[in-house]
Parts: structure tokens; C-alpha cells; sequence
């Protein structure tokens, strides 16, 4: 990987910067030791520590496409379009959940039951479903629906636990979703390691995804593919703070068929943030095929270096992202597995795509209003050129077929958000967040010329 010019830039601003302000965040080394407790020597009991609770989101979304954009959907046989597409469904998550078993090896079982309530059921305004609304095969919205979300069993030995069945699972490559009404889930096998102060492991192996807006288990496959499957997902990592200040991981994972992908994450702090904090980010993907070469030909290398300055309530972040690849830098469908700075509604992945954002946040805590927050943020894409994809590999149908009329495209997104957070009473941790965004491709970029306004609110509940 060749590091730009601006690239390089940042990191020379992050070292002036560092050398300016006293490190009242620590650098201190730190040491791997074993583990100081062992959480199953500490468990209290199946039931003992069972519990019962759960969230309900009421989601909400109006789109608008404009510069000739449009939504189509089905009506009495005819093709219909139309610029707006509006989705509002409410998300309700039933969580149970046991204590682990004492003992040696300690024993847990959790199930969630996933529902949702289609609060907008007219087919011109959904447009036919998409993953913000499941619709039938008319197109007519599903108007309740339900799932088991999550059903698994968990065998816990010290400080390591083995998870079997339909899970939750977070990483670089592989990490469940969350930005719609219900989250999505995986299926298979996954383990948890923290056995030392500093170092843990993760891996896992997963042959569906229950989707967010899905009933149903689904094989994998890519976002920006052409629909290509998989049944198998394997990853393993490690995460490691060498620093009290630095943070850093690495994630290894084979998509059967697709691509082998490797992630490296690190996250620096220094400074004061009633003073100056900064906050450095490093992000960085490689992806090459694999076996079948269902997605074609792949060798991507995609990077992301943010630069984040924190003064009491205030933070201003700056991001630089760059795609070294004929092809999308993908990542799996239903998962959240791109951590990049430039990640927003637009994922800023063209082939040999640039960008730059800078962001701005102010936290009103500071001003005697806790849990209110703002947001805005500015970025721009340019340079994407599919002109030189060839990776096709005989099979248009499951590659990136049509970017090669992607030449010299340019894009900008801007955005602005507001969040509150209840602080007490019997609806603490209640969420409301409003955002607005736009959107505005050249005339081969992918993602069109649209605006979004989106209120989520999000109410926590326990029964037992």
C-alpha cells in the first residue's frame, strides 16, 4: 500500500500537534499479564441471573430522488414510478437471557424474538419493500411479522466463551447491523477469548445471516456484488493495546469463493479534552479472491486515516479515504464489516476512489444539557475510475459488470443530525435521533442524487 500525499499530511499534522500540547493521556506501555479474575468463577446461576427485557425502535424514513432519480413499484400489473419512498415501521426486540451455570464450565442459553409493525403499509409509498420494509411478492407490505432474532447456547471456561447457534457477533469484517427498525444476526459457531489484560481473540464460523428486514435465514453475499451466494463465513482476530493510549486490531476471514479479506484497525489518543484531545484513526483492507472467484477478479487495497480534535464540548474530525482497486472495495451484505472514516450513507468505495470529509460535533453536557447532541458533516468523493476493470472472469452476471462506465465520476454528501438521551426517570436511556442528509452523484456514480430525512427513537425496557 502506497500512502498519498494527503495521507502523509495528516500524519504530519497529527505529530505537530502531538508535540504542542502536554500527553495527559497516558503512553505507558502495557504489559500482557494473564487475566486479574476469571468471570465464570464469578458466575451466579442459570436462573440466579436471569433476565428479561428488551427494545422497541420506531423507525422512520422519507426519501427523496432528484436530477431525474426515481423509486418504481408494481401496481395492477403496470410499472409505476415516482421520486419519494417513505418507510416507518416499529421494531420490537424480546430478549431472554440465563446466568451461567457454576461450575468449571458454565452454561447459558439466550433467545430474542424479533417483530415488526408496519406502521406505513401503502404500496406506492414503499415501493415495493427493500430491507427497510419487507413486502410479499406483489409487493404489498408483510404488515406483522416475527422471528427468532437470536437462539443460541453459550459454554463459558474462564475468561473464554464458545457460542453455538443464531448470535450476535463484532468485528472489522464480520459485525451485526443495527441502523434499521431490527438488527440483523448470524448463524454458526463463535468464540470470545480474553484470558490476558491486553490481548484477545475472536473467530467464528457462519453459514447464514438473518437479515434486518428479512424473516427468513439467508446466505451471504456481497453488498455491491450482482448476487452471487455463499454458505460459508470463517474469521479469526486478535485485538491488542500495547498502549494504554493505543488500541489496535487485526481480522483475517475467508467468504467462501469470494475473496479472503484482511482488516488492521488502530486507534490513538492524546492530549487533554478540556484542553486539546487528538484522536488518531488508521483503518485498512485487503481483499483478493478465492476459489471459485464468484465476484470475479479481486486485489483491492482500501485505507482510511481520520484526524479527530476534541476541545470540552467540541470536536472537529477530518478523514481521508482512498480505494487502490479496479473494483467496489465490498464487504458482506447485512453486516456492518467496512470500518472506514468515510463510511456515511454513501460508502465512498468507488474503484480507485478518493475522498475527504470533515465533521463537526458539539456535546451540549457541556452547557448544562446532558444527552443532547449535534452533528454536521461535509464529504466529497472524486477520481473514481472503473475504466480498467476486466475482472469479470467470464461471469458478468456475479462481478462488478458496468463500472467500467465509471470514469473521472464525483460525488458529495452532506449531513446534519440532533440526538437526545433521556437521563432519568422510568424512560432513561430512551433515544431520539433525527438526521438530514443529501446526496449527489455525477451521472455514472452509483448512488444517484438523493435526500433523506430520517427520526428514530429507540426505548430500552426491563421486565425482569
Amino acid at each position: 500500500m502506497k500512502l498519498s500525499s494527503k495521507a502523509l499530511l495528516a500524519l504530519a499534522i497529527s505529530s505537530i500537534t502531538a508535540t504542542a500540547y502536554a500527553e495527559t493521556q497516558s503512553q505507558d506501555f502495557v504489559p500482557t499479564t494473564l487475566a486479574g479474575t476469571s468471570a465464570q468463577s464469578e458466575a451466579k446461576g442459570f436462573i440466579e441471573d436471569f433476565s428479561l427485557g428488551g427494545t422497541t425502535r420506531n423507525w422512520y424514513s422519507h426519501e427523496s430522488k432528484y436530477r431525474g432519480g426515481t423509486f418504481s413499484y408494481q401496481k395492477h400489473g403496470q410499472t409505476l414510478t415516482d421520486r419519494n419512498r417513505t418507510n416507518w415501521v416499529q421494531g420490537t426486540i424480546l430478549n431472554a437471557s440465563s446466568g451461567f451455570t457454576q461450575g468449571t464450565v458454565g452454561v447459558k442459553t439466550e433467545v430474542a424474538v424479533y417483530n415488526a409493525l408496519v406502521l406505513d403499509r401503502s404500496k406506492r409509498d414503499i415501493k415495493g419493500g427493500s430491507n427497510r420494509t419487507l413486502a410479499d411478492s406483489n409487493g404489498d407490505a408483510v404488515d406483522q411479522w416475527s422471528k427468532l432474532g437470536l437462539a443460541n447456547v453459550q459454554f463459558r471456561v474462564s475468561n473464554t466463551t464458545l457460542t453455538a447457534g443464531r448470535q450476535n457477533f463484532s468485528s472489522g469484517i464480520v459485525d451485526t447491523i443495527g441502523n434499521r427498525a431490527l438488527p440483523s444476526s448470524f448463524q454458526g459457531v463463535s468464540f470470545n477469548s480474553e484470558e490476558f489484560s491486553n490481548l484477545s481473540f475472536q473467530g467464528g464460523v457462519f453459514d447464514r445471516v438473518s437479515p434486518r428486514s428479512e424473516q427468513s435465514l439467508s446466505k451471504f453475499r456481497s453488498e455491491y456484488g450482482n448476487g452471487a451466494e455463499t454458505d460459508k463465513v470463517s474469521t479469526l482476530g486478535v485485538n491488542y493495546q500495547p498502549l494504554k493510549s493505543l488500541k489496535t486490531s487485526f481480522f483475517a476471514a475467508n467468504v467462501k469463493d469470494f475473496w479472503n479479506q484482511y482488516y488492521f484497525g488502530a486507534t490513538h489518543e492524546l492530549g487533554d479534552a478540556q484542553q486539546l484531545g487528538l484522536t488518531t484513526g488508521f483503518n485498512y483492507y485487503k481483499t483478493v479472491d478465492e476459489g471459485k472467484k464468484e465476484m470475479g477478479e479481486i486485489d483491492n487495497d482500501t485505507f482510511s486515516l481520520s484526524l479527530g480534535l476534541t476541545h470540552q464540548a467540541h470536536s472537529l474530525t477530518f478523514g481521508y479515504q482512498q480505494v487502490n482497486g479496479n473494483e467496489y472495495f465490498d464487504y458482506l451484505h447485512e453486516t456492518n464489516g467496512i470500518y472506514l472514516a468515510n463510511s456515511l450513507t454513501s460508502d465512498f468505495n468507488g474503484p480507485n476512489e478518493k475522498s475527504f470529509q470533515i465533521a463537526y460535533a458539539i456535546n451540549m453536557a457541556e452547557y448544562g444539557v446532558p444527552g443532547l447532541k449535534f452533528n454536521a458533516y461535509s464529504a466529497r468523493g472524486w477520481g473514481i475510475d472503473g475504466t480498467h476493470y476486466t475482472g469479470n472472469n467470464g461471469r458478468a452476471k456475479f462481478a462488478y459488470d458496468g463500472i467500467q462506465s465509471q470514469d473521472g465520476e464525483k460525488h458529495q454528501e452532506y449531513g446534519v443530525g440532533a440526538s437526545y438521551a433521556l437521563q432519568s426517570g422510568p424512560l432513561k436511556a430512551t433515544t431520539v435521533r433525527a438526521t438530514y442528509v443529501e446526496h449527489r452523484g455525477s451521472e455514472f456514480q452509483s448512488d444517484g442524487s438523493i435526500k433523506e430525512f430520517r427520526l428514530v427513537t429507540t426505548i430500552p425496557f426491563n421486565i425482569l
